[in-house]
């Protein structure tokens, strides 16, 4: 029978693990947790990557961003030219 664990040390493992460095061997045995729960903790903390339907959809507006801006560069530098 497994014994409940606090979502405190919960945090504490997870945390000495990304913040600290430390091993998950070693969370393991400083903490007597199984390496197969920290493991679990970690996957359930980690964040999701993007699909690529969304990483394509940022892309493209990220060019038509950039192309928006050099347009307005263009038109600012026409502007200055045009005053001096």
């Amino acid at each position: 029978m497994s014994v409940p664990i606090k979502p405190e040390l919960k945090a504490e493992v997870v945390h000495r693990i990304k913040a600290e460095g430390i091993s998950v061997a070693q969370a393991s045995r400083d903490h007597g947790v199984s390496t197969k729960a920290i493991y679990n903790w970690l996957a359930k903390t980690a964040e999701k990557a993007p699909s690529l339907v969304l990483v394509n959809q940022l892309k493209r507006e990220n060019e038509a961003l950039y192309a928006i801006v050099g347009r307005l560069t263009t038109e600012i530098t026409k502007l200055k030219k045009g005053r001096s």
